[in-house]
């Protein structure tokens, strides 16, 4: 069955390994990017396009109306290319803005458009010091010391989880390597940028809201509700 599908962020990492995969799978796609020069690349990946910024709130909700999307997919991110190390403190910054400020502005937006799901992309590694292996229902590292980056991915997270009528799938990702990502050396947490592309188009579906650890097997975390309720593999490649 054919859902109208925004994804922001979808020339990202992950957006340029999953829009392939929605339109795939029959999926009515419209990609929203920032970059006019990146509309070709959506278009010839079979998606439309939405040049919008997640900051100018009129601009994406007049965006998010037009395109009238039944799930709305967050994969906004504003990292360096290879996490550069040069340009990470700066980098964390923003992205813990596009995290706090641009996902209330993208929830605002589809409410409004009346979407039904929300499935947007966190981290696999902010956990507390606790018991390991990490289950979902575990707290976060709020004051640590990446506690920018945490407390941007609580903010992303509550607003994702907690506003009704939207269904909230939060997916919790390993670092990534692959493609696109500027590594293909696998760390501590991790997962291939194809497997969290697979991850997204599983939540989709009928899969519960709730969060879900998306890694590989490690002594870190648990994946085993992402591979028991979605289905999910984390040696899918495209």
């Amino acid at each position: 069955m054919a859902i109208r599908i925004l994804v922001a962020g979808a020339t990202g990492a992950v957006g340029r390994r999953l829009v392939p995969l929605l339109v795939k799978a029959g999926h009515e796609v419209v990609g929203m990017t920032r970059s006019p020069e990146k509309v070709a690349t959506l278009n010839d990946a079979g998606a439309d396009a939405a040049v919008v910024d997640v900051f100018d709130a009129l601009a994406l909700a007049r965006a998010v109306e037009e395109a009238r999307p039944e799930v709305v997919i967050h994969q906004l991110t504003d990292l360096p290319y290879g996490l550069d190390p040069r340009q990470m403190t700066e980098a964390r910054v923003r992205n813990a803005r596009i995290r706090s400020e641009g996902t209330r502005n993208l929830v605002e937006a589809a409410l409004a458009a009346g979407a039904k799901r929300l499935i947007a992309q966190s981290i696999a590694w902010g956990y507390a010091s606790g018991t390991e292996p990490h289950r979902e229902d575990d707290p976060l590292d709020l004051n640590g010391p990446q506690a920018v980056t945490i407390q941007g991915i609580a903010a992303l997270e509550d607003l994702t989880l907690n506003s009704p009528p939207l269904d909230g799938v939060v997916l919790r990702y390993g670092q990534f390597y692959g493609p696109g990502t500027g590594t293909e050396e696998r760390g501590a947490v991790t997962v291939h940028v194809d497997a969290a592309a697979y991850a997204v188009l599983l939540a989709i579906g009928l899969a519960p809201a709730g969060i879900y650890n998306v890694a590989e097997d490690c002594s870190y975390l648990s994946s085993t509700k992402a591979r028991s309720l979605l289905g999910w593999k984390p040696e899918f490649r495209i």
